[in-house]
């Protein structure tokens, strides 16, 4: 497939590897698996292509060291447990990577790094540092401390986020399996499937179940994480680890998802995918229209109703009168001044209390619309 061959001259990769493919049976780390990984990423490193690793295998690492026998529904040990693999999983990786002279930089972030905007820019400005020294950032989320409400659900996300983040020519999930099947792949008679245009497509396919003993994903998260990407105009593609010489050069392994849209900014990927409204401005008919079909800012005349406290330049939700989520945006006003200007036009606000108030609540360039009409959002 011609499209494929994008990522023969890609300039940045996102690559993601499920704990699946790092662990042996016993919960150890597979330190033949990582190896192999490496090498292939660092030859794709040798052409020019600037790499992003997403790994998962933290807590699987550390459950020998600690004696642990499979994941613990104690939180507090499933932490302890990623404390000690974070340590080992990044020493081999280092001294995998240092095998070809490439340096590594480990990133730990929760979803507390990307909800908020300025830690958005900052986790932004840290990745580019280091793709522009030559390294390569290893990403996971940060299992040692991170809470259940602050936490992403699953590396499959947290990839795409960095995806996103990183600009990246491709997202690239790495899991046991070598491609999205019409059914479990277990089943006599199901095929891969080799191409999807959208998410929408596989309403009929059978997907569900966990991933493997070592790992909190599944198929199910893939297709989330594929969403989000190609939401935001990055393709993606779903292989096994045994593909991924193959994958990176082109070829026709696994499946490929398909952007829907075109590339959007980063604040607009930030405000879909990653932003947490600080407030809610409730919108009329004719203002849900206009933002959804978007061919306007929001003005105060198409707000109805204002919650939450929130100030100048934090983002919030628009909702409709039902309170369904349509768009996120950066408000231009404090909570305590918007309730004098529901209704009511520009010029009338500018007259009544100053040219300040002559001017859009959310500007068009400031605002994502949640999910695209008719299609939910995915997680």
């Amino acid at each position: 497939m011609r499209e494929r061959l994008e990522l023969v001259d890609a300039a940045r990769l996102v690559v993601k590897v499920g704990s699946s493919s790092l662990t042996a049976s016993d919960g150890t780390l597979d330190e033949e698996a990582l190896d192999a990984l490496v090498d292939a990423l660092a030859e794709k490193r040798r052409t020019g292509t600037e790499i992003v690793l997403v790994t998962s295998g933290a807590v699987a690492a550390g459950l020998g060291p600690l004696r642990l026998v499979g994941r613990s529904r104690i939180v507090a040990d499933s932490q302890a447990a990623a404390s000690v693999g974070m340590g080992l999983l990044i020493a081999r990786y280092t001294a995998a990577f240092g095998r070809h002279e490439l340096p590594v930089g480990q990133i730990l972030l929760t979803s507390e790094d990307t909800v908020r905007r300025g830690r958005y820019r900052n986790a932004a400005r840290t990745f580019e540092r280091l793709l522009a020294h030559g390294a390569v950032p290893i990403v996971n989320e940060n299992d040692a401390l991170v809470t259940a409400e602050l936490r992403f659900g699953d590396n499959d996300r947290l990839a795409a986020l960095v995806a996103q983040l990183v600009r990246a020519d491709a997202l690239l999930l790495f899991t046991d399996v070598d491609a999205l099947y019409d059914g479990p792949p277990s089943r006599p008679g199901t095929k891969p499937i080799s191409v999807v245009d959208s998410i929408d497509e596989l309403e009929g396919v059978e997907v569900s179940g966990r991933g493997s003993a070592f790992g909190t994903g599944g198929m199910v998260t893939k297709l989330q994480s594929a969403d989000m990407a190609t939401s935001s105009g990055i393709p993606v593609v779903l292989t096994s680890t045994s593909n991924v010489r193959a994958a990176l050069a082109g070829e026709d392994v696994g499946t490929w998802f398909r952007p829907t849209r075109k590339r959007a900014s980063r604040l607009q990927v930030w405000l879909e995918h990653a932003a947490q409204g600080r407030g809610r401005l409730v919108l009329d008919a004719g203002a849900v229209r206009a933002i959804v079909r978007g061919t306007a800012s929001l003005l105060p005349a198409g707000i109805v109703g204002v919650e939450g406290d929130f100030g100048p330049g934090e983002p919030v939700e628009l909702v409709d009168e039902e309170g369904t989520v349509v768009a996120r945006g950066i408000v231009a006003f404090d909570s305590s001044e918007l309730p004098d200007m529901l209704g009511r036009s520009t010029r009338e606000l500018r007259e009544r209390l100053g040219d300040r108030f002559e001017r859009e609540v959310v500007h068009r360039d400031d605002l994502a619309l949640v999910a695209p009409v008719g299609r939910e959002q995915g997680s």
